[in-house]
């Protein structure tokens, strides 16, 4: 049975000493926050995590330690920052704690300062470190110096070149008209992506561009930057209408991503399918429609190269966004389901992935809906995540249970063995589990934050606590004892006229163990062998390309050769050849599609909003696919080729110059320009990037007629060459 334990008062906690029920031999940090019910743009939200209003961020929360002793301190306030009461310019909200490699400072995101009654102000996350964390030192709070100040700064870890690593919601390129981007769900406000800072120099870099956000970053044991993507590719739902195809929600187009854009009367959409309730853009097609949704592990390096999956995992892998086959009259493709993955173990979602110290070939996370729960859920294991091992070896283990990523309907009993709702799992460097934990199975009343009648605030059914975990006899992990007696904080703050009140159990979340842990080395760009030998046949070499590449803001993608296929893909076409006698890769059954173009398109934020009750464009802009049209330094279009696009050389290779951070994807098509089979994420590159592809839907094992990775020296890539050096290439 757990023990509980009365909430004791901020006087009396940090006298306060918990027996140790698990071993816990390190300091624990951690933050506590006021429960808020409603789960959309909250800090704890599956996304639009960046909103620092108190409606969505609350006031009042503070950064804790514990140390092995069970003994707790108020780090915040015995820093000097925060408050309980009246919220006021001195209160805060905290986030994101994150170790450095010495084990001897934290860095986290706050906000500072709470409106006044009627009082309209724009508060901002930022990045802050405090030291002196030891039980007998004083501990000190400062900001990270020349970050951007006027935009929201989260997620926040250390890399291993002294640079800072974090979320920001500042604008790609830093174009403030189209603030904030918007997601490509609900057109909520989101991150741009990861960025990276030296605080010394305050030069700064645009690491990935996340159409929809990227969330949560670590560097792991082998040195990849390892975080959660939104992975969204699809049409805007808003625009589709409602399922009569009449509503459309306000939204239309820019001409451009300039400031002086005209507003289009128009909403087309030209990447990927429509929605498959999109029936009105469906009829008459041969398409079935495409949905896609999923909150998946990505992998980058520190410099913004070499961004996939975490070692090309997919949904074939994990789960995710199952799709149907891509073209309703070709029945040799088929609908993608879990038959296919290890034990039908699958995940909607992976948040809050951390690596296990124990054994770092492993990574924990939680999966969880996108809504309802607070990204709270069941604990998982992704296992072989490790550099040397294929995607094809990667399973997913379920820690606890099965059920506890559901949510009970309201009025229903849940099943017996669910434990309730857990996020923010951490195993320590003895092996013990810890996570933030609710014992509630429902979701939560998600009504809003609007006061009750009383003024107070409104009442959430979580209750996060910190606890260990222990393994039953089933081998199934549960809930077990709470590192703290519980935290209890009177608030109160404005919103904007009536003053609220806010007095019981603060939520705990984000644990992280204070310890010291070896820096791995920093991961830099490798060319591969096959590139490096038409390179030295061209007689040019790899440094003077990616110099001509970075002074021109570009970069280069290779696949060696598009008609091979992973031989989990079959959703899309799998039997291709290149147009005009070029190679082919069949697998002696159904149709052979023809393909002769690889055409690119970039991320434009030219989808605007103005909502169902107004003519006024809101702030921020929406990403749409468009073809490629920034780069101008391919070799020209042959005739008929679709616009953005590059020929497929005979051995099934594409070479082609892009633009850099700014997110991309692409399709290959037949000789006519229409689409054979399309990338369903996003990618970005860095200037003076050479990416390399194997393959298109890179093969993880063996493609679909089970050969293995092709090693082809790229033929597109030698005429490439050919035509840069009468450019000016040397």
């Amino acid at each position: 049975m757990i023990k509980k334990l009365a909430p004791l008062s901020l006087a009396l906690l940090a006298q306060f000493s918990l027996p140790a029920q698990a071993a816990i031999n390190n300091p624990i940090v951690f933050v506590t926050q006021i429960p808020i019910p409603t789960d959309f743009c909250t800090t704890n939200s599956a996304f639009c995590t960046q909103e620092t209003d108190v409606n969505h961020s609350g006031r009042g929360g503070d950064l804790w330690i514990r140390y092995p002793d069970g003994s707790l301190k108020n780090l915040t306030l015995a820093a000097g920052f925060g408050q309980a009461g009246l919220q006021n310019a001195r209160s805060i909200q905290v986030r994101d704690p994150a170790v450095h490699w010495d084990g001897k400072k934290i860095i986290f995101s706050m906000v500072r300062g709470s409106p006044l009654r009627y009082q309209a102000k724009k508060f901002y996350w930022q990045l802050y470190e405090i030291t002196g964390l030891a039980k007998n030192e004083k501990p000190i709070i400062t900001k990270v110096a020349k970050q951007p100040i006027t935009y929201n700064n989260i997620n926040p870890t250390y890399g291993t070149d002294g640079r800072i690593i974090f979320a920001s919601d500042q604008p790609r390129g830093g174009q403030k008209h189209l603030y904030p981007q918007l997601d490509e769900y609900e057109e909520a406000p989101t991150n741009t992506g990861l960025w990276s800072i030296n605080p010394v120099t305050g030069s700064q870099q645009m690491l990935t561009h996340a159409p929809s956000g990227d969330f949560n970053p670590f560097v792991d044991s082998y040195g990849r930057v390892i975080f959660t993507r939104w992975d969204h590719l699809q049409q805007d739902q808003q625009a589709s209408g409602d399922r009569n195809g009449t509503d459309h929600y306000g939204t239309f187009n820019y001409a451009s991503e300039a400031a002086n854009a005209p507003l289009l009367n128009d909403r087309t959409e030209v990447f990927p399918e429509p929605l498959t309730f999109d029936a009105n853009s469906l009829g008459g097609s041969h398409l079935h429609g495409h949905d896609f949704n999923h909150f998946f592990p990505w992998q980058v390096h520190e410099d913004g190269t070499e961004l996939e999956s975490v070692n090309h995992i997919g949904r074939h892998e994990l789960g995710g966004s199952f799709v149907d086959r891509v073209f309703n009259d070709d029945l040799d493709l088929i609908n993608s389901n879990n038959t296919a993955i290890p034990n039908a173990k699958t995940i909607k979602n992976l948040f809050q992935i951390k690596q296990d110290p124990t054994n770092p070939n492993s990574f924990i996370g939680t999966n969880a809906p996108e809504f309802r729960t607070h990204a709270s859920g069941q604990i998982v294991r992704l296992t072989n995540t490790a550099p040397s091992h294929n995607a094809d070896k990667m399973a997913i283990n379920y820690l606890t249970d099965k059920s506890t990523v559901l949510i009970t309907d309201d009025g229903a009993t849940p099943p017996a063995e669910h434990s309730g709702h857990y996020r923010d799992p951490l195993i320590l460097s003895n092996g013990t589990l810890l996570a933030a934990h609710t014992f509630e199975a429902h979701k939560d009343n998600n009504e809003g934050t609007e006061p009750d009648n009383d003024n107070t605030y409104p009442k959430s059914r979580y209750a996060f606590r910190l606890r260990t975990l222990k393994k039953l006899p089933n081998g199934i992990w549960t809930a077990d004892q709470p590192l703290t007696p519980g935290i209890k904080k009177s608030i109160s703050f404005y919103e904007p006229s009536k003053l609220v009140h806010y007095s019981t159990e603060l939520w705990e979340l984000q644990p992280v163990e204070v310890k010291a842990r070896p820096k791995p080395a920093k991961l830099l760009p490798k060319l591969e062998t096959p590139e490096k030998q038409v390179l030295q046949e061209q007689g040019i070499s790899e440094d003077s390309l990616r110099h001509y590449l970075k002074s021109k803001n570009l970069a280069l993608a290779i696949m060696r050769n598009v008609t091979r296929r992973d031989h989990k893909d079959k959703q899309q076409p799998f039997n291709l050849a290149v147009a005009n006698g070029g190679t082919k890769t069949v697998t002696g059954k159904g149709k052979v599609y023809e393909v002769a173009h690889f055409q690119a398109f970039q991320a434009d934020q030219i989808r605007g909003l103005t909502g169902c009750c107004s003519s006024t464009p809101k702030p921020g802009r929406r990403v749409l696919a468009q073809p490629l049209h920034s780069v101008t330094a391919n070799p020209p279009l042959t005739a008929g080729a679709p616009k953005g696009s590059v020929k497929i050389a005979k051995d099934g290779s594409v070479a082609m110059l892009l633009p850099t951070r700014r997110a991309l994807t692409w399709q290959i098509t037949d000789k006519q320009g229409n689409f054979v089979v399309r990338e369903r994420n996003w990618l970005s590159m860095q200037p003076g990037e050479i990416r390399t592809c194997p393959a298109c839907h890179g093969v993880n094992t063996t493609d679909q007629a089970r050969q293995k990775s092709p090693v082809n020296k790229p033929q597109a890539l030698r005429e490439l060459l050919v035509y840069l050096k009468g450019k000016g290439l040397k």
